[in-house]
């Protein structure tokens, strides 16, 4: 055990206090040991107010007098849980210096706050213990705690990787509009934006990409970011490692691809828009939030297209959001398997009962967390209609960060609202619902009795 008090290596004792593992006079965490879960919900709301003070500094503003507290607090949230939606445009009202915290936000929140935390703590020579990895493990959301260390090598490897090229790429486009620094400014935030699934832009007057909508190189080399951000860093080492892919990583890309192409042909339906659009709408609207069409424009179709694009969202352990495309295609299977009386399978592979048990509270809980933010935000802002209420509220839970144009329109208590709805999507409601529940289990047990169901 580690006495903290009077220590010099203050950072490692507040690490290893997190994990329970130090003592002495006010930092006695031995009795009342903190979750994971619960260091990793404190980690991410820590960022988001040192995030908020920040950027309400008026070095911040582009105009030097600073931005309302609602709307740093607004955008801190949304940059932190990488979402997207804006109260004010970054590109208009933020100095060089605010749009620089933004992006560490960005990339702090797609990373994970005890992804950073275990990196800067390595680089140090601190040991990677049992309660560092548990706290990583519950961060990342993976089912086991092997090869920690080699997934974080893969996530810099990886993230370094992807962003530099990117950022390389849409420089070509962003140089024909952009003096040589402000467009490398721009691609550099573009592609960590756009890796780390966020759907901030510097392009000024929330137009987000719409005047690059026939602009082929940056319109692929962006939907390459959202998607291989979106698959999970573990799925990318899977790839990446030669060997057999796991039964995860299978159906990761299975759904991926299924969902690419169906939204694609179901916006192009529904849409007077190319293919180009479409298969790019098709791929931000899985919590990205980018968009090369007004998304206000789009007809009822293509909105529900849209919003069941973003309640699904990206992949377990990847930088976006939704209820995960292995939680869908869990519960799709065991629906199938019901109907034909089969066992729920696939790839040749049984999926355990506690894993649909898991995938069925996930779902329920966001719908949960959607009909009620849905409620509350039509009582807020009666003025809008139901349909633009609900996408909002989606798109705030899935973290896209896609809305038809009412979000710099909501008043404070709304957009309070919707950071807490973003905050919840972002670590996942099951996350949030057994923070609290502790470690004992009653051992009282019950007989069973039939209830009529359908």
């Amino acid at each position: 055990m580690q006495n903290c008090q009077g220590s010099d290596h203050m950072a490692s004792c507040y690490i290893n206090c997190l994990a329970g593992k130090c003592r002495g006079k006010g930092f006695n965490l031995k009795s009342k040991q903190l979750k994971p879960k619960r260091i990793v919900v404190l980690g991410f709301l820590s960022v988001i107010v040192i995030g908020a003070a920040l950027l309400a500094l008026p070095a911040a503003s582009s105009s030097g007098e600073g931005i309302p507290l609602v709307d740093s607090v607004f955008t801190a949230t949304s940059a932190v849980c990488v979402t997207g939606l804006v109260s004010i445009d970054p590109g208009d009202c933020f100095s060089a210096f605010g749009q620089v915290v933004l992006g560490a936000l960005i990339q702090i929140g797609g990373l994970g706050i005890s992804v950073i935390g275990v990196m800067v703590f390595l680089a140090a020579g601190g040991e990677f213990g049992i309660g560092k990895q548990r706290i990583l493990k519950e961060s990342l959301n993976l089912s086991s705690g092997k090869g920690l260390l080699y997934v974080i090598r893969n996530v810099v490897i990886i993230t370094v990787a992807f962003e530099s090229a990117g950022a390389i790429l849409s420089y070509i486009t962003f140089s024909a509009q952009f003096s040589p620094g402000k467009a490398l400014g721009v691609s550099v935030f573009h592609s960590l934006a756009a890796f780390n699934n966020a759907g901030f832009d510097l392009l000024g007057n929330y137009q987000s990409l719409t005047s690059y909508v026939d602009a082929p190189l940056l319109n692929i080399v962006t939907c390459i970011l959202i998607v291989f951000g979106g698959l999970g860093f573990y799925v990318l080492g899977d790839i990446l490692s030669g060997g057999a892919w796991s039964l995860n990583t299978k159906i990761v890309l299975t759904m991926t691809g299924f969902l690419i192409v169906a939204g694609t042909v179901l916006l192009k339906l529904t849409e007077g828009i190319s293919w180009q659009a479409a298969a790019f709408q098709s791929v931000t609207a899985r919590t990205a939030g980018f968009a090369t069409v007004s998304i206000g424009d789009l007809t009822s179709a293509g909105l529900l297209v849209v919003m069941v694009l973003m309640f699904i969202g990206a992949s377990p352990g990847s930088t976006g959001g939704g209820v995960k495309t292995s939680t869908v295609f869990v519960l799709a299977k065991r629906l199938l398997a019901v109907v034909t009386n089969r066992p729920c399978s696939a790839f040749r592979r049984k999926i355990p009962d506690s894993v649909v048990t898991k995938a069925f509270c996930a779902v329920a809980l966001a719908f949960g967390v959607v009909l009620a933010g849905t409620f509350a935000l039509c009582i807020m802002e009666s003025e809008y209609d139901f349909v633009q209420a609900l996408f909002e509220v989606i798109s705030a839970f899935s973290t896209t960060g896609l809305s038809t144009g009412i979000t710099p329109e909501l008043g404070p208590a709304a957009k309070l609202l919707l950071s807490v709805i973003m905050f919840i999507g972002r670590l996942g409601p099951l996350t949030i619902a057994t923070m609290w529940i502790s470690g004992d289990v009653s051992s009282v047990r019950y007989v069973e009795e039939e209830v009529t169901i359908g």
